[in-house]
This record gives C-alpha cells, structure tokens and sequence, in this order.
C-alpha cells in the first residue's frame, strides 16, 4: 500500500518516513511539506537519513493525488480537517495522530468518517493504548474513594495543553467513574482553591526540554497510592503505532476508527 506524509520535514513527519520504509506491506507513495517550503523537490528519503527513495518532496496534497493510497497526519487541527476533506473527495484513507481537537473539530471529523475509513488517535502507542484498559480496569474497582490526578510532560514546543493522550485518559476514568469529564477536570490549581472536592479529576501539565511524552494518573487515598505510568523516549513509538494502523485500515469499509479497534482492545 502507498503511502503519504504530510509534514514530512517536522520531527514526527521524518520518523514516519522512516517507519514507512521499514514496514512490509507499506511503500512511501509521496511526502508532502508546506507549499513555500524550500524543501520542495528534495529527497524525502535522504530528508530522513534513510537514504535516498526517488519519492521526492511536493508543496500540497493535490500535486501528488496519484501517488498514495493512505494518508498520515500528525499535523494541526486545521490542516487535518482540510486534509480529511481531500482523502474523502479522492478516495483515500486516513490515519491520523493529531492532538489539541475540539468537540466541533471531531465532529466534522466523524462526518467525513461516513465516507472514507479514517483511523484517529491523540496517541497510537502500543503501551499507552494497553494503559487505558488498564485505567479503565482501576477506576472502575477503586471507585470514588480514590482522588485521581493526571500528570503529563512533553517538549517545550507542543502547543496544546493538556495533551490530547492526558485528555483521554481523563476520559476514560471519568467514563469508569460515571462522571462527565467537562464538569469535573480541574486544569491546574494556583491560590487559595479549598480542598479537593471528591469527584473532581485533576491535570498538571509540564513543558520542557525535548520530553517526548510522560503520562502519570496517580489514584490516592488515605494510607496508600497507585501509579500508573507511560513514558515515551522515542518518536518511533508512535511512528509504528501509525504503521500497525495503516496496515490494519486497508481492508475497512468507511467509518472512524481507533487504536482501540486496531489493537482490538474494545
């Protein structure tokens, strides 16, 4: 199956590049970089230390339409959406890893699912996708009785807060719970704030240094605490977490998946 990257020059676009030719049953169909980019033209592979592919670097999604089958984004938002948009009028899939989606975002997301297979996940590691079911499994036998927090640590340039792999596991805490994650997160804590309340589910968020990605949940009660933790120290976790779901989508009909379902953990 071909494959596209788009952000092939970002630090995730050129692992996945790598990740791609190393994966059997994957051929690097076309790399895909900002339209007034001077990379344009280059060699995608020998942008990733991988040698060189003759898949060379195009500007936008339309002036290599031909080339690819499947399509990896692990961009922003707004360049998703708009991309989600192109594989559904062209006939591609998707496999996306963008974080920072809002509710509206991933709704108009679910539509374009209706007519084109789009697996999405704010994380596609492995072992971060075990950790969920692992959540799911402590929240729903500890119970109320366990004060939960949600510790996270990425590099100093992600840009959204807190990760959408934090996020998620509030989620399914909450959902494990029976609680609603929008009424009870608290995003931080500063001055006098009074005492925890019981249901409440709190985020600390770190940004520093080149930190791929830590995840903490801590449960806590009186006289003991459990921790759950995930700690990434290479892209490449990820990179062949997107590879898994590419091979796993190509035979799906139209819908929206997730790591959830290719790991078939649900």
């Amino acid at each position: 199956m071909r494959v596209a990257v788009i952000g092939a020059a970002g630090r995730m676009g050129k692992v996945l590049i790598e990740a791609v030719d190393g994966t059997e049953g994957l051929d690097l169909g076309a790399a895909v970089v900002e339209p007034d980019s001077s990379l344009i033209g280059a060699d995608a592979g020998e942008m990733s230390s991988i040698g060189k592919t003759g898949v060379k670097m195009a500007g936008t999604l339309e002036d290599v339409k031909d080339d690819f089958d499947l399509l990896i984004d692990f961009t922003f938002p707004d360049l998703t959406l708009e991309n989600a948009e192109f594989c559904k009028a062209n006939g591609k899939m998707l496999v996306i890893g963008t974080t920072g989606m809002s509710d509206a975002e991933k709704a108009q997301l679910a539509l374009v699912a209706e007519s084109t297979p789009i697996m999405f996940a704010p994380n596609m590691s492995v072992g971060v996708n075990v950790m969920l079911n692992l959540l799911r499994t402590a929240a729903a036998t500890l119970g109320d009785d366990y004060d939960v927090e949600i510790i996270e640590a990425h590099h100093r340039h992600k840009k959204d807060a807190p990760s959408g792999t934090a996020l998620r596991m509030g989620e399914v805490v909450a959902d494990a719970l029976g609680r609603d994650l929008k009424e009870c997160a608290v995003y931080g804590r500063e001055g006098f704030t009074g005492e925890r309340t019981r249901k409440e589910i709190g985020f600390e968020t770190i940004r520093a240094g080149d930190v791929v990605g830590d995840h903490t949940v801590l449960f806590a009660t009186e006289g003991e605490r459990i921790e759950i933790t995930h700690k990434a120290s290479s892209r490449m976790t990820f990179a062949k977490g997107a590879m898994r779901a590419s091979l796993w989508l190509a035979d799906k009909p139209s819908g929206l998946y997730d790591m959830q379902d290719v790991l078939s953990l649900k």
